[in-house]
């Protein structure tokens, strides 16, 4: 099947055989994974649409797909408009639509092991009011179409050493046990793989760019578990590794063993858990309890062993991309760069180090207009050139095992406009507040977002992102429960030990990007006078700002003063590990404005 119009074609073929006349595909996993492996990107196969966060619905005259701001501009780029409407999330959602386009009585189909009890309910209850069903379906009938599906990866688990992790699995597990003795539960679902990674301290190949494993696992009140995976991907090392107190079996034992927990009173994550979690343990005759994942938070809130791998990661990641910004700096104004042959170039900086894993997420490197499309993935045929008198977006990460990095710096190539500095100038003063907040303890996300955006709404310009998202430890780059948004989540406190990018932008559509992005660690702040218990931040990130984006007459004393100090910061930190031209570049870079 060649083009999407034909899969699409096939899909309402199938959905007639399975008397079906709807179907909802979201992009995820049984996990309710944002980034997924290749077998789970059904939305991929079926539209064509690259981005890491989308949902489509499928009747058999109309079909829709569903995309944030983020995505405004790459779902239109990727999904064919004549067969696909475009639906902006949070203004619309898919049991709103269902309920305005589905027929009298149809049936929708929906994957049990793709969706949240919470959105079946939602979905429910909406076409109720059109006298129609939400039909859960045993079968994929995406998979019963897509004739070359990869298979789920067989890699092998690897540890995560305690020298990494500062704390090992089984004083994990006793502190969850702890925690579901309080709780008068008897056992906790796992089911998200960052906590699974988390808890036992392996990781995993299973996920581009995410180094966790296909796994579920039960923690019991006794502090010990039973993970299951496929056979083939353990080893004696691990097995060694995790013990006695966790029994391991395959993968597909799972559903069996929740239907298995008869009597028990059993944890289980509305938010990370799917419906077919809840719907196995309310047939076996467990009582559940509908509560976060006890991973959740300590996973967040980094340990000092965590912090100081994260410092050492993102020293050794700062070198590599200044190394990088140098190159540019070199060779963009000769012509002949692309986006590709930058994000290659990135790459082999990083692999320098000889201690990178991986990426921790897919390049963004967004030239001219490129930029613009705030999630850009570079294709061959999106390539374009680095080109004079443009500006330059790149948006890049590394896996290492002692931390997670996540940076963002926008580069004028040539001479930038007037209006490119003032609108660089204005992201780089919110990005400014927000690294010098300072705030009480119980402070949300949501709380702080308005610092990153004030300067820009002042001119009537905003950003269709969050400001800040949480970040792991040689885990996922996009990690909960805290965020800096007002939307989509920002409603957890921030607590010392988490950390979060900080990463306001601007984008002009057709012209041009622009974000400033460092990762921050959230520390206690000692306030002269001070009546309660406050936080601030550590900026963790080192490399240079563009200095020829910013218009100095625009920032106060204080800005300028915390540029001037983040400088030499980046200078004090970075300049050690350069030479010859890198460091006379880095030097002119890190000058005071």
């Amino acid at each position: 099947m060649s083009t999407y119009e034909d899969r699409l074609k096939a899909l309402r073929a199938q959905l007639v055989r399975d008397r079906l006349d709807g179907f909802v595909v979201p992009l995820t996993d049984e996990h309710m994974s944002e980034y997924v492996g290749a077998y789970a990107q059904r939305l991929a196969w079926l539209t064509g649409f690259q981005g890491s966060a989308g949902s489509a619905v499928v009747l058999p005259e109309e079909a829709a797909i569903f995309t944030d701001g983020r995505y405004t501009l790459q779902v239109r780029e990727q999904v064919d408009g004549a067969h696909w409407t475009y639906e902006s999330v949070p203004q619309t959602s898919i049991a709103a639509w269902l309920k305005d386009h589905a027929g009298q009585g149809a049936r929708i189909g929906y994957d049990p092991w793709l969706h949240t009890a919470a959105w079946v309910r939602q979905a429910t209850q909406a076409l109720a009011q059109k006298g129609a069903e939400l039909v859960a379906v045993d079968t994929n009938p995406i998979d019963a179409v897509w004739p070359d599906r990869p298979a789920p990866s067989d890699a092998r688990l690897v540890v995560h050493d305690d020298r990494f992790a500062g704390q090992s699995a089984a004083e994990k597990r006793a502190a969850m046990a702890d925690w579901l003795t309080q709780t008068q539960a008897d056992a906790v679902v796992l089911s998200a793989l960052d906590s699974i990674a988390w808890t036992f301290n392996i990781r995993g190949k299973d996920v581009d760019r995410t180094p966790v494993a296909l796994a579920y696992a039960i923690v019991h009140a006794d502090a010990t578990a039973d993970l299951y995976v496929a056979p083939e991907k353990m080893d004696e090392t691990v097995a060694q590794h995790l013990g006695n107190a966790v029994r391991v079996h395959d993968r597909t034992a799972f559903a069996d063993a929740l239907t298995a927990l008869d009597g028990k009173r059993v944890v289980a994550d509305p938010e990370r858990a799917v419906a077919a979690i809840f719907d196995a343990l309310e047939r076996g005759g467990a009582t559940v309890l509908p509560l976060r994942d006890p991973a959740v938070l300590p996973k967040a809130i980094k340990n000092s062993v965590e912090i100081a791998g994260q410092k050492a990661a993102q020293a050794r990641d700062g070198a590599a991309l200044s190394r990088f910004l140098h190159w540019v700096s070199v060779e963009a104004p000769k012509g002949g760069q692309t986006e590709l042959s930058a994000a290659d170039r990135l790459e082999a900086f990083r692999k320098e180090t000889g201690l990178l894993e991986d990426l921790s997420f897919d390049t963004i490197s967004g030239a001219g207009p490129n930029g613009a499309v705030v999630h850009y993935r570079v294709e061959e045929k999106t390539n374009r050139p680095i080109e004079t008198g443009t500006l330059y977006l790149v948006d890049s990460g590394g896996q290492y095992r002692d931390g997670t990095t996540d940076v963002t710096r926008t580069l004028a190539i040539g001479t930038p406009t007037p209006e490119m500095r003032e609108r660089f100038t204005l992201v780089l003063k919110g990005h400014v507040a927000l690294a010098r907040a300072v705030f009480p303890v119980g402070t949300r996300g949501g709380q702080l977002d308005i610092l990153a955006r004030q300067y820009l709404w002042a001119q009537g310009l905003d950003y269709a992102h969050g400001t800040g998202h949480g970040v792991g430890s040689f885990l996922s780059v996009h990690e909960g429960p805290q965020r800096i948004a007002t939307f989509g989540g920002g409603d957890e406190p921030l607590a010392a030990g988490m950390i979060l990018s900080n990463e306001p932008g601007y984008y002009k559509a057709h012209e041009y990007g622009i974000r400033i992005e460092n990762l921050v660690l959230v520390e206690e702040r000692a306030v002269p006078g001070a009546e309660k218990p406050m936080l601030g931040f550590e900026t963790l990130t080192f490399a240079p700002i563009d200095r020829n984006l910013i218009a100095t007459d625009m920032l106060d004393a204080g800005e300028r003063g915390w540029i001037d100090a983040y400088h030499a910061r980046v200078l004090a930190v970075v300049g050690p590990q350069l030479d010859g031209d890198a460091l006379a570049w880095l030097t002119a870079a890190c000058e005071p404005l």
